[in-house]
């Protein structure tokens, strides 16, 4: 793993951003399936947690920060946050017409289809569950289900700190996986990239006869077969960047000790 080029608009990167280090998870499935290309990871921590703000802040954010990406050399990037995705990511695709933009969403579809007892619980931000496109997906895949949405706010401020073994942490987590309890879910929808981080500890407050899902796999598959119709060339020695609008302790913690990438350094930026 390497630290940041001197000109990082030299090399061709696949450019991911989230609010803060949630999408780690979804670096991680990148990371697995495209080994030579190489990837900028920004955390606008310093602007964080996206799931507590208004429509307009989110899509403000996303759009300067994928701005940042592209000046700094992205070929394409991944929104590789549930809420960046549902608030903002129609109005990147407006902005850069020509330049290949990957959303993540809740899997409402592959949830409804993994039941066995028709009664489906989904963890998300507030915002995320708020906006019209889950609306959208919840109104057509869920129609002969039983969805119970769950909103986690202050979750993905204490994940966020990095202290995955905080008692505040695992307190949160049970509270909110109470009302899914009660209602007998089978099957939990993971819809936020922070919240795989934490995944031990939801199943641990769900009990193991649920199943948890989570979507990293899939975006990460989409953005190989979108990358790689960019025929651009590969890169042995591909570079991870990581960068951050707030404190990069938090995230280079994490991707040392959540992912198992120990070298790898994470700088601030001025966004």
């Amino acid at each position: 793993m390497h630290g940041l080029p001197t000109d990082l608009s030299a090399r061709p990167t696949l450019g991911v951003f989230d609010s803060g280090v949630g999408g780690l998870t979804v670096l991680q499935a990148l990371r697995a399936r495209m080994p030579e290309v190489a990837l900028h990871y920004v955390a606008d921590a310093g602007h964080a947690p996206y799931g507590d703000r208004s429509s307009e802040y989110i899509r403000e954010r996303s759009l300067r920060v994928a701005e940042h990406l592209r000046a700094a050399g992205a070929h394409m990037v991944v929104v590789a946050c549930n809420t960046a995705t549902a608030h903002a990511v129609n109005a990147m695709r407006e902005r850069w017409p020509d330049w290949p933009v990957v959303g993540i969403e809740p899997g409402v579809k592959p949830a409804v289809a993994a039941t066995r007892n028709g009664r489906i619980g989904v963890m998300a931000t507030t915002a995320t569950i708020a906006s019209r496109r889950y609306e959208a997906l919840v109104a057509a895949h869920a129609a002969d289900v039983s969805l119970v949405s769950q909103p986690c706010p202050g979750l993905v401020t204490l994940i966020e700190q990095g202290h995955l073994d905080n008692p505040e942490l695992g307190a949160l987590i049970d509270r909110y996986c109470e009302p899914l309890k009660a209602a007998g879910v089978d099957t939990v929808l993971l819809g936020c990239t922070h919240y795989p981080l934490v995944q031990g500890r939801i199943q641990a407050a769900l009990g193991n006869g649920v199943q948890l899902l989570n979507i990293e796999d899939a975006v990460a598959r989409q953005a190989q077969r979108l990358w790689e119709s960019l025929h651009l060339p590969a890169q042995p020695d591909a570079p991870l960047v990581l960068q951050s609008t707030g404190d990069p302790e938090p995230l280079q913690h994490l991707a040392r000790v959540a992912l198992g990438w120990r070298d790898a350094v994470a700088s601030h930026i001025d966004v």
